[in-house]
């Protein structure tokens, strides 16, 4: 028998999903295709296609890549560039740099810069650029950064414990393992890491650097693994992973760097230009997702997507670093009038 009884209406007022130039719909049956220089620096992008529509670039347009790292986002970017165009490319690596001097070959409209992204309103002022009319921020690193010799980045390959994005500055994750008090590794590893048995791992920590410095990737990791058995579906991601992310974060200051970042982009923006960011982690992303969905966030940013662009199940089989991957946009309501970049134009 059927069901007569009258449907209920809801009480919430319909709100249409806001609509731009990016729709992760009709990008499922279609592939984002590496050039030959990502395959030779040996780094696929991660959400390009995506990222770079959410950019709504215009062909005159003055644009930031915050991370350049191999320059597969930089380099779509450029493709939809005019002649009048500009894209400044950051990076603190000096080797993304080297690269980038091979591909970009003297092109105009590129401005290479050594610096981290937190820095982005002082340079645009040496630079003289004004404000921009977007900013990409890919906040993960690069296959080759995670798998290059003598980087320390990865538990999988035995090497001394370093973790810098700049190899030319800044403490190590030597410094930070075998010199830190047992409280700052609790906090690191619970809340930074977001590895609950963080107590435990701390002490064991300190226990073993007090018989011999675990100098290289392979002693962290062992004794990561040691402590933090598991099984189950839990087995299936290696504790280190977390922990070694965590350190890594930490030693590059990446959440102060973002929470910077975050704070100065809507001086550095023209009204309605976009922030994108891609983010792999959740405590970076819980931080954008803040910025731009917060009561505060929504007097200064509209925020173009309830929910994060992730990516395509394509993109997925053929890369599987992308997997955590989460893109957000804000789109810049106001102009924010309390600090002026200079510009020549």
């Amino acid at each position: 028998m059927l069901d007569e009884r009258p449907i209920k209406k809801s009480k919430r007022p319909y709100r249409p999903r806001p609509v731009i130039e990016v729709n992760p719909d009709c990008l499922v049956d279609k592939e984002f295709q590496p050039d030959e220089w990502s395959l030779a620096f040996g780094h696929i992008p991660v959400l390009a296609r995506e990222s770079v529509l959410a950019l709504n670039i215009k062909e005159n347009g003055v644009y930031v890549d915050l991370t350049m790292g191999g320059g597969g986002h930089t380099r779509q970017i450029l493709s939809q560039l005019g002649p009048k165009g500009r894209l400044l490319a950051l990076d603190r690596d000096a080797e993304t740099l080297i690269w980038a001097g091979l591909w970009g070959q003297g092109d105009p409209r590129l401005i290479l810069k050594k610096a981290n992204f937190d820095d982005i309103d002082s340079i645009l002022a040496e630079l003289k650029l004004g404000r921009v009319d977007g900013m990409l921020a890919d906040l993960g690193l690069s296959s080759r950064q995670l798998f290059g010799p003598g980087r320390g980045f990865s538990w999988q390959i035995d090497e001394p414990l370093d973790m810098r994005m700049d190899p030319e500055s800044g403490v190590t994750a030597y410094d930070i393992v075998n010199s830190w008090p047992e409280h700052k590794l609790i906090d690191l590893i619970r809340f930074i890491a977001e590895e609950r048995s963080g107590f435990r791992l701390a002490k064991r920590i300190v226990e073993e650097r007090a018989k011999k410095p675990l100098k290289t990737t392979g002693d962290l990791a062992d004794l990561v693994s040691k402590v933090l058995r598991r099984s189950g579906h839990h087995a299936r991601t290696n504790p280190a992973t977390k922990v070694f992310m965590g350190i890594r974060l930490v030693v590059n200051r990446e959440m102060e760097a973002l929470a910077t970042l975050l704070k100065k982009a809507p001086g550095c923006l023209k009204p309605e230009g976009r922030l994108v960011v891609i983010s792999f982690q959740s405590l970076e992303d819980r931080q954008v997702k803040k910025c731009f969905c917060s009561m505060e966030g929504k007097k200064i940013w509209d925020n173009l997507f309830k929910k994060p662009i992730t990516p395509t199940e394509l993109e997925l089989e053929n890369n599987h670093r992308s997997r955590s991957a989460k893109l957000r946009i804000g789109r810049l309501k106001r102009v924010v009038k309390e600090k002026t970049i200079p510009t020549d134009q």
